[in-house]
């Protein structure tokens, strides 16, 4: 079998970087056939970007490559995250566009190329992760790599007008044209993208998933929903009934239920929307008042960006306000963290939980949604309350769905789910499990792995 080349802006070198759901299935899949992991070191050299590094830990080689405190704030802080991230998200109006980051990201991104193109056999097997990465298989086909390159879209796709907003959107995701698979995390995001290449980039469509330039290459593209290593969260959260946070937790409710957000500090995700459908709640549905508490942990991501300075006051402030209206002197409403937990401590928190709370603005999967249901104990599983904008609500359609801007009908979902009868709360668990028992992270990379290695 061919050699697998992963390459990501982030690589999870052993004993360097921790390692999450994902880097552990791409580290599985590297294993199986040997292979290299390729991307930033996570290092900023004060002088100049380029140095790289070399580890060897089994069958697998990871190759990273250090960058310039410059080169890191216009790539990745810059036209990534500021430019990228929000417009990916449909928010063109936090969009901030600069020449001078665009050509950050594509100085960064030919460096990446320059330095793995060396590395590359013909019948290697090559794949690029996300957007930080767009041009990565253009620059690496005028560097005369041959081998197959694939690419995953973590995040949404948003509709062609949105990205046509972008100046020089057509350079940039002329780029995509160049890979020989581009995966999707929805059917949904395949025919935003198939809408673009019609309407903006010249190109066709030649059947469902199959495309075509303006310059005769074909290429292909489909839907590849990531998701979570299911019986491990299982294991995990049965495990976590011991562990001494857990147990924390469960005492400090003192008999009440318990609603629980777990989200990166984000404006995607929809909290402040969720702090004021918790609210409208409380006074939609009196009759829960003192029975429910919201815990919400938002670790603080980009502290240093203005927009999440003021997300993370707005929530302070809603927080209190919420509290100051309804607490009582046994009971507070809303409990509000910016701190990060154990992995298996979460999983307890969520097998403890009533309501998993889950209600991005838009998200290209959330595997926050899989995590909370693979954790629930299935003889008395909590209800899943779903955006309908995130891409787990394509698969998880047993959930309560609700359009995050609509406050009233959260706040109604909420007390459905408080509600609901514990015979329909395992069917609804059931009904999600079997998808998420069939489509784990492992058959999520095969199947990905498997079209990726298909002629066109």
């Amino acid at each position: 079998m061919s050699r697998l080349v992963v390459v990501s802006n982030r690589v999870a070198v052993p004993g360097v970087s921790s390692a999450g759901g994902l880097a552990v299935a791409l580290q599985a899949a590297l294993e199986e056939t040997g292979g290299m992991w390729f991307g930033w070191s996570g290092r900023i050299d004060p002088s100049d970007s380029g140095q790289v590094h070399e580890h060897d830990a089994g069958n697998i080689r990871y190759v990273t490559v250090d960058l310039s405190k410059r080169d890191h704030d216009d790539y990745y802080n810059g036209f990534a995250n500021r430019t990228l991230w929000p417009l990916l998200h449909f928010r063109v109006d936090l969009v901030d566009y600069s020449r001078i980051t665009y050509a950050a990201y594509r100085r960064v991104n030919a460096l990446f190329a320059e330095k793995l193109a060396p590395l590359l056999r013909d019948d290697d097997i090559v794949w690029i992760h996300d957007y930080h990465l767009i041009p990565m298989a253009k620059l690496l086909r005028e560097l005369g790599v041959k081998c197959r390159l694939g690419f995953f879209l973590h995040v949404p796709m948003p509709s062609s007008d949105l990205l046509a907003a972008l100046p020089q959107h057509e350079r940039l995701f002329e780029g995509l044209s160049s890979y020989d698979l581009i995966g999707f995390q929805t059917e949904r995001d395949l025919e935003r993208f198939q809408d673009y290449v019609r309407l903006f980039g010249r190109g066709r469509v030649i059947s469902h998933g199959v495309l075509e330039t303006h310059k005769g290459k074909r290429l292909r593209a489909g839907a590849f929903p990531i998701s979570i290593d299911t019986a491990q969260i299982e294991e995990q959260a049965r495990a976590a009934a011991s562990k001494v946070g857990v147990k924390r937790l469960a005492t400090s409710l003192s008999g009440r239920e318990l609603a629980i957000g777990v989200d990166r500090l984000d404006y995607s995700k929809g909290l402040p929307e969720r702090f004021r459908s918790f609210g409208r709640f409380l006074k939609r549905h009196p009759e829960h008042r003192g029975k429910l508490t919201f815990l919400q942990i938002a670790p603080v991501s980009r502290g240093e960006v203005l927009e999440y300075q003021k997300l993370r006051s707005e929530l302070e402030q809603l927080s209190g306000h919420i509290n100051g209206a309804h607490a009582e002197p046994d009971w507070t409403p809303v409990r509000y963290v910016n701190r990060n937990y154990p992995h298996p401590t979460l999983t307890g928190f969520y097998r403890l939980s009533r309501v998993g709370l889950v209600t991005p603005l838009r998200d290209g999967m959330n595997l926050v949604a899989k995590e909370y249901v693979a954790a629930q104990d299935p003889k008395d599983p909590g209800v899943l309350v779903l955006s309908t904008f995130a891409g787990a609500a394509r698969e998880l359609g047993a959930a309560l769905l609700v359009n995050p801007y609509d406050m009233d009908g959260v706040a109604d979902a909420l007390a459905t789910a408080m509600e609901m009868p514990l015979e329909e709360r395992r069917e609804r668990y059931e009904t999600m499990m079997a998808v998420l028992r069939e489509n784990d992270i492992t058959a999520w990379r095969r199947k990905y792995l498997a079209a990726l290695r298909e002629p066109i």
